[in-house]
């Protein structure tokens, strides 16, 4: 739930702003049935559109209650458990050159971080792999043995730019929790899991790569075509006799 005049950040384009009455939307709605040993459960609906005018996306959620009676009072208790109904994931939209498998995984592993987190952290270490390989150009039989290399040439100067120290061991620590989905530990009775927070704190250091890496190298690579078109306007300039025509 939402409060009129709070700050909110779209889920879609992560534009800020400030809630107003005209574009939020919500109430609770008592459900009449009766046997819930609970009590009388009651539903909430909220909707937010965005107010980001290339955006206007509509944000809606539900969560559910319950009248808790007590002889002739009734307090209302909820909410108990919330859901998002759209956006269908926490997802953030990502640009065109991040490549569209490693995007789809990184979208798989959002949408199915509260239904399955150890899935999810499955399909994000799959994610991370599929960086390794695009962007830094390191492909091996086994996800280990590209961290490990990433991280020799971390420490000798030959990795990509934005590709540090502590990011690989970060990689590396995904790499070990997505294995408990991967792969089946040798006495089966021993369960290890994944809760959604864990989920997303894995989630959470994909959109720090795309960031780090891909956004960071597509503004380093137009902001140096910029300066060399400049310089290289400036030398005609300087080439151009008086009175000539600018070519």
């Amino acid at each position: 739930m939402v409060t009129l005049g709070e700050n909110w950040k779209c889920p879609y384009c992560g534009h800020a702003q400030v809630l107003d009455g005209t574009r939020v939307s919500q109430s609770w709605h008592l459900q009449d049935v009766e046997g819930w040993t609970e009590g009388v459960p009651i539903v909430h609906l909220q909707a937010i559109v965005c107010a980001n005018n290339d955006c206007k996306a509509l944000t809606l959620g539900t969560s559910l209650g319950h009248f808790l009676k007590r002889g002739l009072a009734e307090d209302v208790v909820g909410p108990i458990k919330d859901w998002t109904l759209l956006p269908p994931s926490t997802a953030k939209p990502q640009p065109d050159y991040i490549p569209q498998p490693i995007r789809d995984d990184y979208y798989e592993a959002c949408a199915i971080r509260d239904l399955s987190p150890k899935a999810s952290a499955t399909i994000t270490r799959r994610c991370l792999q599929g960086m390794i390989r695009n962007f830094c150009r390191i492909s091996k039989k086994r996800l280990v043995d590209e961290i490990d290399e990433l991280g020799d040439r971390v420490h000798n100067g030959t990795a990509p730019a934005g590709v540090l120290p502590d990011t690989v061991v970060a990689i590396d620590q995904v790499r070990k929790i997505g294995n408990i989905g991967a792969h089946m530990e040798a006495d089966i009775d021993v369960i290890i899991d994944v809760d959604p927070d864990e989920a997303q704190i894995l989630i959470d250091l994909v959109e720090l790569l795309f960031a780090e890496w891909y956004v960071a190298r597509d503004a380093r690579t137009h902001r140096l075509a910029n300066l060399k078109k400049i310089a290289d306007d400036k030398e005609k300039q300087k080439q151009q006799k008086p009175g000539e025509p600018a070519r």
